[in-house]
């Protein structure tokens, strides 16, 4: 079902998922790709979860799809936990909620959202993590001329706060510049497989900026006693193996690490036999410990 509430008082959307039966039932919370919404990867994901029977909730974040939030296309990180925040206490108000039984799930960029939010929210009794981007300033740091960076979209910024408009740029582009570039992204975003009303095809410059700064990967040091499930692919371009690995060292028991045969960072957004892959290790995983 469609529902929404209220974080920091904008307006989120989300899509509910209660599998059939009566009683209290634990839940999980989802966060995803960049850019990415929620009738996409994390509805998908979602949805089979749901079919193991927990009670599951998708959102678009602020700024995206259906969700209200200003500028939109705009990565907010901070705003992103709040919204998580806000979504763990909707569902713990829900009678078809067990609300001492929730856990969040991320995937792609969502990983490392869904471990810095865990790490620092009690409530939040489990973690999993999916072809996770786990972020930190210091890797990105290794891969560019950071500084060159920084200073160009200072200059973006320092437009806008004069008065000029949001720049964007595509989200993804068959060739040129976009915010993802390459054949890969493009494989998912541009064509039918991600197909949504509710998705657009560009992001805020500034967003950029937002995803070489944030820290996620702190959450590793933080969520110690609760546990934590990386799923990962052996090869992905776009959110690296050595990521997770360190993600995962970083982790205190109890944890576990999943590694899938995948040569792509798409193929655990929608091709089998790898989703199935994930969400059968998901959702053994959680049996155990949620």
């Amino acid at each position: 079902m469609k529902v929404e509430f209220a974080a920091d008082g904008v307006t989120l959307v989300g899509d509910l998922r209660v599998p059939e039966g009566s009683g209290a039932r634990p839940a999980l919370v989802f966060t995803g790709p960049f850019t990415g919404v929620r009738d996409q990867v994390t509805g998908l994901y979602a949805e089979r979860l749901a079919a193991r029977g927990y009670v599951t909730l998708a959102i678009d974040h602020r700024n995206w799809g259906e969700s209200g939030g200003q500028p939109r296309c705009h990565e907010d990180p901070e705003g992103k936990l709040r919204d998580l925040r806000a979504a763990v206490s909707f569902l713990r108000a829900r009678p078809e909620v067990d609300g001492d039984r929730i856990g969040a799930i991320g995937i792609c960029l969502g990983g490392g959202y869904a471990l810095k939010f865990a790490a620092f929210d009690p409530r939040v009794k489990a973690f999993a993590g999916i072809a996770g981007a786990y972020n930190n300033p210091y890797s990105m740091r290794s891969g560019m001329d950071y500084q060159a960076a920084l200073g160009s979209f200072t200059e973006v910024l320092e437009r806008q706060d004069q008065g000029g408009p949001v720049e964007y740029l595509p989200a993804v582009a068959e060739g040129g510049e976009a915010a993802m570039p390459g054949d890969e992204p493009y494989a998912y975003y541009g064509t039918d497989r991600s197909a949504s009303p509710h998705w657009a095809n560009q992001v805020t410059r500034a967003s950029v900026r937002e995803l070489i700064t944030m820290d996620n990967m702190m959450g590793a040091d933080f969520l110690s006693p609760r546990p934590a499930l990386i799923v990962h692919g052996v090869v992905d371009r776009f959110c690296s193996p050595e990521g997770a690995e360190e993600a995962y060292k970083r982790l205190d028991e109890p944890k576990r690490i999943v590694w899938l045969d995948a040569k792509q960072h798409i193929d655990l957004y929608d091709r089998e036999p790898y989703v199935t892959q994930a969400v059968d290790a998901t959702a053994e995983f959680l049996g155990e410990h949620l």
